[in-house]
C-alpha cells in the first residue's frame, strides 16, 4: 500500500472508531457490532505498528498508554476548581436564593432561571485541550493545582480525545466528574475478594485510587465513566451566554452530560427538582449525593461573583447522610427466630438517611475479626440499600491511645 494510502486509511479508521465509541459510551447507542469494531481496531494497531510515523494524540489505540509511570507530577490548573458551598434542607436553599437576589440587587419577588444538576458522587477531573485535542487531565488537587494522570484520563471511553467540532478553539478546559457505576463497583470487589484483598468502602473510594493508579492498564480495566459539567473557552462573541447553552456546547464537542439536568424557570422548579430527585437518585445506575443548583445567565454569574472559597451563584443541595461517623460504645449480641448469633456494635447516636441510628449489625464474627474493634473507636456507619445499618470501617489513626 502507498504511504498516502496507509495515511488515508489510517485516518479512515481513527475516524471510524471515534465514531462508533461515542455512540457506544456517550449517546449509548451502539453503530457497530462488537466483531466489525474489534476488526477496525487490529486493523489500526497493525498500521501504526507498522508506520509509527501515523500515530496521533487522538488515536483510540492511544487510550491505554505503555508501562507504569514512576509518579505523578503537580500542575497548576489554567483555572481553579473551586468548591460549593453546601444547603442541607429546603430552608437553607431558600436563604441561599434570597442572598442571591440581594447580592444582584434584583427584587424578592424577582424570578431567576437556574440549572438543576445531579451531584454525582465521584472525583473531579480537569481536562484541558489545546487545538481541539486533549493533552492534560489533572485531578482537583487543592482547587489551584493538581495531579497530571493524563495516560489515566485517556483511558475513560467518556472522554473524546479529540474535540467532535470542525474549527475548535485555541484552547477549551472542561471540568467534570470521572465516576464507577455501581455494577462496575460491585464486579471490582467481586474480583478483589477472589484475590483476598482489601475491598472498597464505596464507588468514590475505589474511583479515587482508580485515577491515581500508575499503571493505566489497571484504570482501562475498571472502565471509569465521566460527566461534564463546566466549560470555558477563550472570550469570543459565539460563547454559550449560559449554563444551559455550555452544557448543549458539551454534548456538541462529543461529552457526555448527565441526561437528568433540567433547565429550572423559578425556586419553585427548583425545590420539586430537589425533592424528586431524593426519592429517584435509588433508580440510577451510579452513586449521588445531592443536586448541584448553578445560577443559569453567565453575565449573572460573572455579577454575583465569589466569596473567599465558592461561587455565590451555585450551591450543593446535599442528601441526608448515609455514612456518618459515631464512637463505639460496646459491642453485644442479638437472637434471630432461628437461633442464630450476631455481633451488634452499639454507639453514640448518628443521623442516617432521615432517621437516628445508634445500633447496627456486624453481620458475623467474620466480619468481627476483620473490623478489629476496640473501645471508644471512631467508626463509620451507613445504611445498606438506605434501610440496615452497619459499619463500614475503622479510623484506626482516630484510635484512644490506651485502646
Amino acid at each position: 500500500m502507498a504511504p498516502t494510502s496507509v495515511a488515508a486509511r489510517a485516518e479512515e479508521l481513527r475516524r471510524l472508531l471515534i465514531a462508533a465509541a461515542h455512540a457506544y459510551y456517550v449517546l449509548d447507542a451502539p453503530a457497530l457490532e462488537d466483531a466489525v469494531y474489534d476488526q477496525l481496531y487490529r486493523e489500526l494497531l497493525e498500521l501504526e505498528q507498522a508506520h509509527p510515523e501515523l500515530i496521533s494524540a487522538d488515536s483510540p489505540s492511544q487510550r491505554v498508554g505503555g508501562a507504569p509511570a514512576a509518579g505523578f507530577q503537580s500542575v497548576a490548573h489554567r483555572i481553579g476548581l473551586l468548591s460549593l458551598d453546601n444547603a442541607f434542607n429546603a430552608a437553607e436553599l431558600t436563604s441561599w436564593y434570597a442572598k442571591l437576589l440581594r447580592v444582584l440587587e434584583l427584587e424578592p419577588s424577582t424570578e431567576l432561571a437556574l440549572v438543576g444538576e445531579l451531584k454525582i458522587d465521584g472525583n473531579a477531573l480537569a481536562l484541558s485541550y489545546e487545538a481541539g485535542v486533549l493533552v492534560r487531565a489533572a485531578t482537583r488537587g487543592d482547587g489551584e493545582s493538581g495531579e497530571d494522570i493524563t495516560p489515566n484520563g485517556r483511558t475513560i471511553q467518556s472522554v473524546p480525545l479529540k474535540l467532535h467540532l470542525e474549527n475548535p478553539p485555541a484552547w477549551v478546559e472542561v471540568r467534570g466528574e470521572a465516576f464507577i457505576p455501581d455494577s462496575t463497583f460491585a464486579a471490582i470487589n467481586a474480583e478483589r475478594a477472589a484475590r483476598n484483598e482489601a475491598l472498597f468502602a464505596n464507588p468514590r473510594n475505589a474511583c479515587a485510587g482508580t485515577l491515581r493508579q500508575l499503571n493505566p492498564q489497571v484504570v482501562a480495566a475498571r472502565k471509569l465513566d465521566f460527566f461534564a459539567y463546566t466549560l470555558h473557552l477563550p472570550n469570543g462573541s459565539d460563547n454559550p451566554s449560559s449554563q444551559w447553552e455550555a452544557l448543549q456546547w458539551l454534548k456538541k464537542a462529543g461529552f457526555k452530560v448527565n441526561p437528568n439536568t433540567a433547565l429550572l424557570a423559578n425556586l419553585q422548579g427548583v425545590e420539586q427538582f430537589c425533592s424528586d430527585w431524593e426519592l429517584k437518585r435509588q433508580q440510577l445506575a451510579y452513586a449521588t449525593d445531592g443536586v448541584v443548583l448553578k445560577l443559569n445567565e453567565l453575565q449573572l454569574q460573572a455579577e454575583a461573583g465569589f466569596t473567599q472559597k465558592a461561587p455565590r451563584w451555585a450551591i450543593a443541595l446535599k442528601d441526608p447522610a448515609e455514612e456518618a461517623p459515631s464512637r463505639l460504645l460496646r459491642l453485644s449480641c442479638q437472637v434471630g427466630r432461628t437461633g442464630v448469633i450476631t455481633p451488634v456494635a452499639e454507639f453514640e447516636p448518628v443521623a442516617l438517611a432521615g432517621t437516628m441510628v445508634s445500633r447496627a449489625t456486624l453481620h458475623n464474627a467474620n466480619r468481627l475479626a476483620e473490623l478489629d474493634l476496640h473501645a471508644g473507636d471512631t467508626i463509620v456507619v451507613r445504611k445498606a440499600g438506605e434501610i440496615i445499618p452497619e459499619v463500614v470501617r475503622v479510623l484506626i489513626e482516630l484510635r484512644p491511645a490506651a485502646a
